[in-house]
């Protein structure tokens, strides 16, 4: 981890009129429910509307712009939204020269803008995100010099986490690493660097944006390889899901929405579950998260199934890779390394769909559980297609 920038200052292509959402960009009028909300919110957030209304206006105009995280260097947990003044973490693939990013962790509280909410409370948190926890955490990663995030991975692998939707080791390791400098930071501001602290340690979540950049760094590396039909990014929109391929340029494929297996937060049910876009499957692409989910056994505590159903899951997840991590290793599985580099043609001829770790969104907006989903086969057979297409039978 290099820094942490306001998006308009590190963004490609990042202007004062644009917000950023998750998966296939659309036109403004195709987006529904909560990636909607959370658009009208990111646009009140930033100030390019007095209220709902102005924005809704403003978007209608194309005064107000919209367009898709991944064509910016970045990816949006859920909704994903990015704004101009909003801070992100600034991830450099130092062997590609390459960078990622990803914006800020909103806090433990279920309703979030990138969870379709938009109030006066989620306002006040985006505010001291950016204001009170991102210049902590900005000054120490730069006193330190840059962060180096695989290291951190790996060895969070071996203690629990599977870097999507558990990163509690890596969040009190990457803290650790920070510490003399947090320190020499207290020295001016001690209470800055406690409520920082706080921001890190709280839950397991603040570390997936360092692990989603990092992934987007990783994979984007491996695009645009001449005749690969390994998948570099996949990603949900309130529409459906979808996914690029290394060798066929920046085209999306898209299919329905992924088929879920959740454990839903009490009081909840699962007519509530809807979708509103996310990213953060970036992580399975590089054999993290669903694809290293035997490393992370509390994880069933969270979003449910047993021990055995997550080596099974992961075991199959062998079948449709070019290869495996030898930077991430699964303990249970004799440190096996992760099944790595998703393959369109394995897909297909093995019928085993990849596996992914998520919250879950509900309809009223907010997170109401955890789970597992399974990315829908149209994507890779529109994909195989195009592949035949482009460069002939595989």
């Amino acid at each position: 981890m290099k820094d942490i920038r306001n998006a308009i200052d590190v963004l490609p292509g990042m202007t004062p009129d644009l917000i950023l959402t998750s998966g296939p960009p659309m036109k403004w009028e195709d987006y529904a429910g909560g990636q909607r909300e959370a658009i009208i919110g990111g646009a009140q957030f930033e100030g390019l509307a007095q209220n709902r209304e102005t924005a809704i206006a403003g978007l209608d105009a194309g005064d107000i712009r919209i367009d898709g995280c991944h064509d910016h260097g970045c990816v949006g947990s859920l909704a994903g939204i990015y704004t101009a003044s909003m801070p992100v973490l600034l991830i450099e693939n130092e062997t590609a020269g390459n960078l990622g990013f990803c914006n800020m962790y909103e806090g433990t509280n279920p309703r979030r803008l990138n969870y379709g909410v938009y109030d006066q409370g989620v306002h006040d948190r985006l505010t001291y995100v950016n204001t009170r926890v991102s210049p902590v955490i900005a000054e120490a990663v730069r006193l330190s010099g840059g962060i180096p995030l695989k290291p951190i991975i790996r060895r969070a692998l071996h203690m629990g986490d599977e870097l999507h939707s558990r990163s509690t080791a890596a969040a009190l390791i990457f803290t650790r690493e920070l510490f003399p400098y947090l320190i020499e930071i207290a020295e001016k501001d001690k209470q800055a660097v406690h409520e920082a602290v706080t921001a890190l340690t709280e839950d397991h979540y603040f570390f997936l944006r360092l692990s989603m950049a990092a992934a987007k760094a990783t994979a984007d590396a491996a695009h645009h390889v001449e005749g690969s039909s390994m998948v570099t990014a996949m990603a949900f929109n309130c529409r459906g899901f979808a996914i690029r391929v290394s060798g066929l340029g920046d085209q999306w494929f898209t299919g329905p929405h992924a088929t879920v297996e959740a454990q839903l937060f009490d009081g909840h049910t699962q007519e509530e579950i809807t979708w509103m876009g996310g990213e953060s499957t970036i992580t399975e692409t590089i054999g993290l998260g669903g694809f290293a989910q035997a490393a992370a056994f509390p994880l069933q505590r969270y979003q449910g199934g047993s021990a055995q159903a997550m080596i099974d899951r992961n075991m199959e997840l062998y079948n449709i890779t070019l290869g495996e991590n030898p930077d991430y290793q699964i303990p249970a599985l004799d440190y096996r390394g992760s099944p790595t580099g998703i393959d369109i043609f394995k897909v297909i001829d093995t019928k085993v769909l990849p596996a992914m770790d998520i919250g879950i969104p509900g309809r009223d907006g907010g997170q109401i559980g955890a789970g597992i989903v399974r990315a829908p086969m149209e994507c890779f057979t529109k994909a195989r297609e195009a592949y035949i297409q482009r460069y002939g039978a595989f």
